[in-house]
């Protein structure tokens, strides 16, 4: 399976905010929405950075709360791992788990973002794959 389609099957609404964003900003959306992450893009919709509840954290333990009036820019991850809807599901567990990240954005061929992958899908893609395979399986023996 790939991006894609874990895509078709979860939707392509990735939540984005601006550079100049505070982090006290951030915070209010990752809790309001219920996610680990926000994207962070430019003017033209490409990935600038990707600031995470673990940025977050590490920002807050150097600085303290002076953290929360910083911009998205001063914290956010820059050098973003990113992938096509062509890419495998393996290929994407393999880099979040070399990389222990647990989101990946979703780019076009004019890197623009068109979705965000979490290990959350990846799992339920995965489980999901699994259980595809047992039942086939099954199937055949019983059949």
């Amino acid at each position: 399976m790939n991006v894609g389609q874990i895509l078709k099957d979860k939707g392509r609404r990735v939540v984005v905010n601006e550079a100049a964003a505070t982090i006290d900003e951030i915070v209010k959306e990752l809790a309001e929405k219920k996610i680990g992450a926000v994207v962070i893009v430019d003017e033209v919709g490409k990935v600038a950075g990707i600031v995470s509840e673990r940025d977050v954290m590490r920002s807050l333990a150097q600085n303290g709360a002076s953290t929360l009036a910083q911009s998205a820019a001063s914290i956010m991850t820059r050098d973003v791992v990113t992938c096509r809807e062509g890419d495998s599901v393996n290929r994407i567990m393999e880099a979040m788990t070399a990389g222990r990240f647990r989101h990946v954005p979703v780019v076009g061929d004019d890197l623009r973002l068109t979705g965000i992958v979490s290990i959350g899908d990846v799992v339920k893609n995965h489980i999901a794959e699994g259980e595809l395979e047992a039942s086939a399986l099954k199937s055949y023996v019983a059949g």
